[in-house]
């Protein structure tokens, strides 16, 4: 989710604390307090979807009765960016929006490179598409949301002509009158996997009423063959050699879906992997119920 495309894998590997305090070129040392709550986000999606807004939640509120320091920040920035593997209550969320605030007013950040500090981006991201609040405020936060609004600037003006795995061509923009959704996702992104039979479900539902499902990956075929020929999908895979059209729609984290309605406009935006519910209700802001 919202990272660099390097730090997200890594984070799917659910270690990104420590390649953010090697980026800062400082040893991270953690306090046996800290350190449980690091091993809980190390296993945070082993948790049954049923049950992981409650472990969501009280994860949040351990780092916030942290005391202040680096690794408090860390430690909510990681949970921030595994909180919208779906939906788990708008309560969780909210809890894990104060947390990462919290920590960001108790121990500010410095730019990156003129550049607002990835937990702001962060947390402005949770403020702008999944609806909580924030009383923190500053610089920071205004640049990281300028920095949204740039993007979704450049993802209203981007379109893409690619192929699919099975040499046909699609364009985006020969699919006006149909209702349009563009999953960028990849072969090694557990949340990308789990969402695809909720997005081939939706393909098979909705294909009649002019839904079209377009799955973009910037692998190669010979690691996308063999993983869809082992996970059927109705729904076309297109494939983007050179990440030209993920840098046109600036993907720095998957999976990330746009629906666009029959005029051709992205209606809805998903900064992370949705379920079935939540696609309804972006397909739904495109008249398609």
């Amino acid at each position: 989710m919202k990272v660099s495309r390097p730090l997200l894998i890594t984070l799917m590997l659910l270690v990104s604390m420590s390649v953010l305090a090697a980026h800062a070129q400082t040893k991270i040392v953690w306090t046996p307090q800290e350190d449980a709550i690091r091993q809980k986000l190390h296993t945070l999606r082993d948790v049954p979807d049923n049950d992981r807004g409650g472990v969501t939640k009280g994860i949040a509120l351990e780092i916030r009765a942290l005391p202040a320091a680096q690794n408090k920040v860390l430690l909510a920035d990681g949970l921030a960016s595994l909180s919208t593997e779906g939906y788990f209550g708008q309560d969780a969320l909210q809890a894990v929006a104060d947390t990462l605030a919290s920590a960001l007013k108790e121990t500010p950040q410095p730019d990156e490179k003129g550049e607002p500090a990835e937990p702001y981006v962060e947390l402005a991201t949770l403020v702008q598409y999944e609806h909580v609040t924030t009383t923190l405020a500053g610089p920071q936060m205004d640049a990281a949301k300028k920095s949204l609004e740039a993007d979704d600037a450049a993802r209203r003006a981007a379109t893409f002509s690619l192929q699919d795995i099975n040499g046909k061509s699609w364009s985006l923009k020969d699919l006006k009158g149909k209702v349009v959704l563009v999953n960028f996702w990849a072969t090694w992104c557990p949340p990308c996997r789990k969402e695809m039979p909720d997005l081939d479900g939706l393909s098979k539902k909705f294909g009649k009423k002019g839904l079209v499902v377009l799955s973009i990956s910037d692998e190669t075929p010979d690691k996308v063959l063999p993983y869809i020929k082992a996970h059927p999908v109705e729904y076309p895979i297109l494939l983007d050699p050179g990440d030209v059209t993920e840098k046109a729609y600036r993907i720095e984290g998957i999976p990330k879906s746009f629906v666009y309605d029959r005029d051709g406009k992205i209606v809805a935006e998903a900064i992370d992997m949705r379920t079935t519910r939540q696609f309804l209700e972006m397909l739904a802001a495109a008249g398609l119920k």
